[in-house]
């Protein structure tokens, strides 16, 4: 980052939930205890980008309790703004996390019914005051999924941010276990109105949109990057978007994947390099793609260049335990730049 260039500010708003995973690849059947740690998709991007010194703020809601206050805490600890985050229900929401390896799968299982934040409604913030000298709003389509309200509360926040003249971006982030496939298409619809930098993974625009990659098998890991440059096309013109960026996971096994991306302008193509990962913890590999796009982007690089950050990025996220990505601007690109044999440093 050129620290001579005036920043103002991003904004993220969604869920933190604490997280509960039984250790050492352990099943949930047979685990004794398990360890305690905080997360969700826009607090992991607020997170990233504080990492990279922006001046980031996160919004939500989370109960007045000792849970809220430990959520709330992990995200200040990183240097994360949290003076809007709302104090009100009854619970935070909760998931459980089941790490898989080889060819056992990873599992959630969600516990996040009736939490904080899904009882919000329009007009709780002030996002006039939220985004008062702002440049960037990021979301996910998680957050509507959780109640109508919710969806409601996301979209209005989307519209205040444009009219603010702030950039908007939102990570599809398409989760079957929150909303159906047609739930998602009539909210989020709406949402990509309002949004100019739309970030998908390999399945998120089939699944809520329709727009399908030819030949392509995602449950065997069957993925071609250039078939997916349909697939940004349409939804750039589709939505009237400024940028789509689309990662791509080829699924090896649970231990083992392919790790790529594309980014497209509505001129050209941008294809980043594909990283093969031996996966420590893939939880939060969109959201730190999604924090180092906007960290490029908002720093004037060349689109090839955010693209190639953010793919890097999200890569050596998956190399760290936890929802967020605890790794700095000069560690990321020294792997953009080929350094990626792990060597020691010392």
């Amino acid at each position: 980052m050129n620290n001579n260039e005036v920043r103002k500010g991003i904004v993220t708003f969604g869920e933190v939930m604490l997280r509960l995973a039984p250790p050492e690849h352990e099943r949930f059947l047979q685990a004794s205890h398990l360890n305690i740690q905080y997360g969700g998709g826009e607090a992991n991007v607020a997170v990233s980008l504080a990492q990279f010194g922006h001046d980031v703020t996160f919004v939500t809601r989370v109960p007045d309790n000792p849970l809220g206050q430990a959520a709330i805490n992990m995200v200040r600890g990183y240097g994360v703004n949290t003076k809007h985050i709302l104090s009100g229900g009854k619970r935070l929401g909760i998931y459980f996390l089941e790490h898989g390896a080889s060819i056992r799968p990873s599992k959630v299982i969600y516990d996040r019914a009736s939490s904080a934040i899904t009882e919000i409604q329009p007009g709780m913030f002030d996002w006039h005051e939220v985004f008062a000298n702002k440049d960037w709003f990021h979301i996910t389509g998680i957050t509507p999924a959780l109640s109508e309200s919710c969806a409601e509360v996301s979209i209005e926040a989307l519209q205040i941010a444009k009219e603010s003249g702030l950039t908007t971006s939102c990570d599809l982030n398409y989760r079957k276990k929150l909303w159906s496939k047609t739930e998602a298409r009539r909210v989020m619809s709406k949402m990509v109105e309002n949004v100019d930098v739309v970030i998908a993974n390999e399945e998120d625009a089939a699944n809520i949109f329709g727009i399908n990659a030819d030949n392509t098998n995602v449950a065997k890991g069957e993925i071609a990057a250039d078939n997916y440059e349909n697939v940004a096309k349409e939804l750039l013109d589709t939505y009237d978007a400024n940028l789509v960026a689309i990662t791509l996971r080829e699924s090896i096994s649970a231990s083992d994947n392919g790790w790529s991306a594309l980014l497209y302008d509505g001129q050209s193509y941008y294809h980043s390099r594909k990283y093969n990962l031996h996966l420590i913890d893939r939880v939060g590999g969109g959201d730190s793609f999604s924090a180092g796009l906007i960290h490029g982007l908002i720093s004037k690089w060349d689109n090839q260049k955010a693209l190639d950050f953010a793919v890097a990025a999200s890569g050596l996220k998956q190399t760290i335990p936890g929802d967020v990505n605890i790794i700095t601007e000069a560690e990321i690109l020294q792997v953009a730049d080929g350094n990626i044999s792990g060597r020691i440093q010392r």
